[in-house]
């Protein structure tokens, strides 16, 4: 198994080495030098970009997408792929609004049952990966319909709205002057790096994206580990949809759309490997970070709108090619 992927391994046997050293072997730097490079020149090229409203804006906009690429890493981590992240973020925000807004449940519970609901359904996906053995990109491919589809029929096309001001702290509110999504984005995101690098669940993620066939052989439970990342992965879609849909006081049912390519591109770049058994938390993170600024930039450099499309697209490709290198 590929031991050298877990982080944990890793940290251990550089232990000796300098800071700089150190900082260089973490496999999540050059995305965050990445990070620092494009956030400095865009302070240059436009001042308003390190204004508190744009800074927050950005923040925002990055912990939605974000959510769902913790979520995709975990699946990435293990050799599989989730494509239908976008549709079940849709699909529970619209399930999340329709609980406040019909059944009457109280705003702090819907956010807990909306989670709850996103890992049911991101369980369906693990059962027929994980218990069935079927393609993950066919099962997923196949699942993003049926949650696009059952959106579309739940709302036939129309926003639920409003949600009420009590719901709306969730995604317009802050925290310390940060903003509530964040807040939950890097919470979870310190959840899920603790899990990784310090319980034998994480490190049987490794294990199983590392060699499958090595992890079944030493004992792991690898089809009961691919199902719980499954559900983890639709539990923080749907975190992700229920936010966005605080945030703009309606249940959308276009919410998603557009999440999934965002999501695995964070993720790559970040240094996960399509391959799995290679991945960090961190990098994820820095990953969504940099698309964000990366959008915003567009924005603030008055780029026509449809180049980001065309350069979400070029930076992919360089991820990917830059994650063969690394492997050879």
């Amino acid at each position: 198994m590929k031991d050298a992927a877990n982080p944990e391994i890793r940290a251990g046997n550089s232990g000796g080495k300098a800071p700089l050293e150190r900082f260089r072997s973490w496999e999540a730097s050059g995305i965050l030098v990445a990070l620092v490079f494009l956030c400095v020149v865009l302070a240059i090229a436009a001042p308003a970009f390190l204004s508190q409203y744009n800074l927050s804006v950005v923040a925002r906009q990055a912990s939605f997408v974000g959510l769902v690429a913790l979520g995709q890493t975990l699946v990435l981590l293990i050799g599989g792929i989730d494509l239908s992240v976008g549709a079940a973020a849709g699909l529970s925000a619209i399930v999340g609004s329709l609980m406040l807004t019909k059944a009457g449940i109280h705003p702090y519970l819907v956010l807990p049952l909306t989670a709850m609901f996103g890992f049911a359904i991101g369980c369906i996906n693990g059962f027929f990966v994980a218990r069935l053995r079927l393609n993950p990109f066919i099962v997923t491919l196949a699942s993003w319909e049926i949650f696009a589809g059952a959106t579309l029929v739940i709302t036939r096309g129309y926003p639920i709205r409003p949600l009420g001001e009590d719901f709306r702290v969730f995604g317009q509110g802050d925290i310390w002057g940060v903003p509530v999504p964040v807040v939950i984005f890097l919470v979870a995101g310190a959840i899920l790096t603790f899990v990784l690098t310090r319980t034998r669940f994480g490190r049987n993620i490794y294990a199983i994206g590392g060699n499958r066939d090595a992890a079944e052989l030493v004992g792991i439970r690898v089809w009961r580990v691919e199902f719980i990342v499954f559900g983890l992965a639709g539990m923080l879609a749907a975190l992700a949809g229920i936010l966005y849909a605080s945030r703009m006081d309606s249940g959308q049912p276009s919410v998603g759309e557009g999440w999934l390519m965002g999501a695995i591109t964070a993720a790559i770049i970040g240094g996960t490997s399509l391959r799995g058994g290679q991945g960090s938390i961190a990098g994820t993170i820095f990953g969504a970070l940099l698309m964000a600024v990366l959008a915003n930039g567009i924005v603030l450099m008055n780029v026509s709108g449809y180049w980001e499309r065309v350069i979400i697209g070029l930076v992919v490709l360089i991820a990917i090619l830059v994650d063969l290198f690394r492997r050879r």
